[in-house]
Formats: structure tokens, C-alpha cells, sequence
């Protein structure tokens, strides 16, 4: 936890911006795997941690905007729990650490919210995301489940996006952490692999490094020579020299912020030339998108930027043709960049993805885009500072992809499908860092790893001591 004071000002202004009725936030329960008593990790939602701080199971917090009373909900362990657990905190403590005075127990709650509720007072909630809290909303405000969505509450939603887009330097300092994690991750990722290797066992060293440090995964590792599935988490396959893995994961420190991170390398000590090509393409794009970030930048122009360097560099080696802008524009350079540049990070790896990406990436007056490609750029909106994101620009071979929009004549103008019928076998390639905005740009959160070509060779080969 921070101090509570922290907590505190965090609270204060929501109320301020909230202004007026009863605002609720849903703390997550154990979850259970495939049976009731065994759970997987236990995951704090992220909001109830962001404005409590509390990392326990089966709590809520009703804040009174108005009066500015606020209670932590729950119910102390009974003995039949703490021989299971050990003793606990006192809710009343861990409320003391977080700077709430009032406590109530799980079976007083809804009097509290019936009452404001009969009074004609709003009740704020953030959407609900597992169903038995919205099960929980339900029986506390005398309604059935479907009708909660009803009581989402777009002030509150927008109040909370406009806190948590934020960093503070304290924040930055836990991100900070759980970026080096990251950092070592992939190295070790990039340092261990060997021909005749499964992809498990490199994904189960990775998996060590976050759990080892009082971590967890930020998200479940990606790590595949068949990079051109987009979120890959099969792991059964033998390597080979030839191969190249594409490594996406991510560790979660014990406050609850991420770091996400790809690193692309070859499975031999050098990329071939068509992979080198490709990759450098990659790399190319990266480094653009990254000197234009700076405050007031939108981030969609970001990405068309980095697509516009990607087409430029397979028009080099003839997979496209014609004007780069012109190709961009048509929406061309989707056959290899099908995804988005990049996200915001924090508390979650896809920061507040749960709130609303209409929220979190884009404005009023700036809606996301339907077309394919742009409609899975999650951030689009102008950057400012304090922003945490991600920068991830990729090339994926799809062959599904070729075979449909060939047989269609799509972009014919742009694409050589001649050639591209000659990669059906690439694979995917993508780099990610992460980065925070700064006055004037943007600053590479944790430590500069291997990303030019020639250096993750050195790695491969030994050559590079990290």
C-alpha cells in the first residue's frame, strides 16, 4: 500500500468530481478453477485498489459524495477460515491504513444503498465485470441482475479514467519495478533458447521470474515460433534452428502494476536474411512511433506513422507497391499490421480496459474507428503527460489472411501477392517497450534491452553479456 494519505487525496478528488449521490466500488472474491475450493490467484480489482489500497478478497467501498462518509464493506474471517488462512488484518486496521474511518458488515450494506436509493439519490458503479458482484449489486438494491447495467455510471467511469491516466512519480517508481522484472524476463527468454527445446520450457523459466521476485504474471506469456497468431498461448511445440520465438509477457509486482514487453529473436544464433529484412522493417517503425511521442500528440496519428514506415520498408523489398500514404490510407498495410500500435498501462496491463475502451482511448468527440486494423488500436486520443503505454508495432504473416483477401483481389494495387505466396511459412515479428510521457516526449521505462538486429544476435551467439 501507499500512504494513506495518498488514498485519501485519491478519494477526495473523485468526490469532487463525482459530485453528488453514492458512489459504490466492487472488491473481486477468490475465483474458482474447477471446484469451490480451489482458486486460482487471487486478482484485487483494480479500481478498489487504486482508491483503498486493500488486497483481500470479498470487500466493498461505498463512498457518500456528499456527506463524505465512506465504509469499507466485509465481514471479519471466522475461526473456520483462519484455520485455513491464519489470521487476517482486522477490516477495521487495513480501513485504518487507508485512511476510512467506518467499517460495516457485508449484511448491513444494503439498508445503506436502499436508503440512498429510496431517497431519489444516484447510485454510481463501474461496470461489472464477474458476475457474482453483479449478483452482490443485485441483491443489495433489490433488483435483478440484468437491470444492472442500468446503474453504470459514465460520470463515475469518466472520473476514474481521468485519475488513473495520470502516473504519479510513486506510481511510476511500482511500474518502474515491475518493468526490470520484465526486462529480466526476456533476457533470460532470449539468452536460454536452444534448437530441440519446447516452447514450454522456456516459457516455464520466463513464468519463474515474476513469482520468484513476490510477483505475478501481468498476463499469461506468449511465447511461439508461430508468431503470426496474435495472442498465441500454446506452448507445445519443438524449436528449431530456422525458427524465430516472439516472446510477449509481463510481470505484476506486489502493489498491482504491470510491465509488457515483446522481444522477436531467432531460434539460431542469426536471423535469416528474410527474417533480418523483416525485422529490421520492425524495428524501424518502432524507433519512428517512439520520437513522436511528446504531449498533444494523437496517438492514432502514432500508428499511422508507424504503418506508414512499415509500408515503406516492405515497398523496399517489393512485398508492397505504390504510395506508402496512399496505401495506409486504403487501409493496405493490414494485411501484415492487422493490430494496434499500443495501450496504456498501470494497475492493469491493458490499463482500465474493463471501464470502457471508448473511455480510456478515445473522447466525446473522438470515437474509435470500425475499420480492421484501426478498430484494435485500444489508445487513439492525444497523449499528455503522465500517460504510461505501450509502443508494440509488428509484421504477421497470415496465410488464412492471403489466401481470402487474394481470392478477393483486396489492395491489389498495393500488395505483391506473387511474392507474399512465397512467406506463407514467416511467422509474426513485434517489439515492445514501455514508456512513460514526459513534458517534452517520452522517457523508456526500465533498462534498454536488445533490439537492433545485430544485437539480439550477439545475445543468441553469446557475444553480448547482459
Amino acid at each position: 500500500m501507499f500512504s494513506k494519505e495518498t488514498y485519501i487525496a485519491r478519494r477526495d478528488r473523485l468526490k469532487k468530481q463525482v459530485g453528488n449521490g453514492i458512489i459504490v466500488l466492487m472488491g473481486n472474491e477468490e475465483s474458482s478453477m474447477n471446484f469451490k475450493d480451489n482458486w486460482y490467484h487471487f486478482r484485487q480489482d483494480s479500481s478498489f485498489l487504486y482508491f483503498c489500497g486493500i488486497n483481500l478478497p470479498d470487500l466493498a467501498f461505498v463512498l457518500d459524495t456528499e456527506s463524505g462518509e465512506e465504509y469499507i464493506i466485509g465481514d471479519e474471517l471466522t475461526m473456520d477460515a483462519i484455520v485455513w488462512t491464519g489470521p487476517q488484518p482486522s477490516i477495521a486496521s487495513l480501513a485504518e491504513k487507508a485512511g476510512v474511518k467506518n467499517t460495516k458488515a457485508t449484511s448491513a450494506v444494503s439498508e445503506l444503498l436502499l436508503q440512498a436509493k429510496n431517497s431519489g439519490r444516484a447510485i454510481h458503479i463501474l461496470p461489472p465485470y464477474r458476475p457474482e458482484n453483479k449478483l452482490k449489486l443485485a441483491e443489495w438494491l433489490a433488483i435483478r441482475p440484468n437491470e444492472i447495467n442500468s446503474l453504470v455510471s459514465e460520470k463515475l467511469i469518466k472520473s476514474v479514467v481521468a485519475q488513473r491516466s495520470i502516473k504519479t512519480a510513486e506510481e511510476i517508481t511500482e511500474i518502474e519495478k515491475a518493468v526490470l522484472l520484465t526486462n529480466k524476463m526476456h533476457l533470460t527468454a532470449m539468452k536460454m533458447t536452444r534448437e530441440g527445446m519446447k516452447e514450454s520450457d522456456i516459457a516455464g523459466a520466463v513464468n519463474e521470474i515474476p513469482l520468484s521476485a513476490g510477483g505475478q504474471l501481468s498476463f499469461p506469456v506468449i511465447l511461439t515460433k508461430n508468431g503470426q497468431i496474435l495472442h498465441n498461448h500454446y506452448h507445445g511445440n519443438t524449436i528449431q534452428v530456422g525458427d524465430m520465438i516472439l516472446c510477449d509477457c509481463g510481470a505484476e509486482v506486489a502493489s498491482g502494476y504491470a510491465g509488457d514487453m515483446t522481444r522477436t529473436f531467432p531460434v539460431g544464433g542469426e536471423f535469416t536474411q528474410r527474417q533480418k529484412e523483416l525485422y529490421d522493417i520492425v524495428v524501424q517503425s518502432h524507433r519512428a512511433s517512439v520520437e513522436a511521442l511528446k504531449p498533444g500528440v494523437r496517438f492514432k496519428d502514432v500508428h499511422l506513422l508507424a504503418s506508414k514506415t512499415l509500408v515503406e520498408g516492405l515497398t523496399d523489398i517489393g512485398l508492397m507497391r505504390g504510395n506508402a500514404e496512399e496505401a495506409v490510407a486504403a487501409g493496405a498495410h493490414t494485411m501484415f499490421f492487422q493490430c494496434g500500435l499500443g495501450h496504456m498501462m498501470g494497475l492493469d496491463v491493458h490499463d482500465m480496459e474493463d471501464l470502457g475502451e471508448q473511455y480510456v482511448g478515445y473522447t466525446d468527440s473522438f470515437k474509435k474507428s470500425t475499420e480492421f486494423g484501426l478498430k484494435s488500436l485500444r489508445l487513439g486520443r492525444e497523449l499528455e503527460q503522465g500517460f504510461v503505454l505501450t509502443v508494440e508495432p509488428g509484421i504477421y504473416i497470415i496465410p488464412e489472411l492471403i489466401d481470402m483477401w487474394k481470392s478477393e483481389g483486396k489492395y491489389a494495387e498495393f500488395l505483391n501477392y506473387d511474392l507474399l505466396e512465397k512467406y506463407k511459412d514467416f511467422g509474426g515479428i513485434r517489439v515492445e517497450e514501455d514508456f512513460v510521457i514526459t513534458k517534452s516526449g517520452a522517457d523508456l521505462l526500465g533498462e534498454a534491452i536488445p533490439l537492433d538486429s545485430a544485437d539480439v544476435e550477439n545475445v543468441r551467439r553469446g557475444e553480448l553479456v547482459m
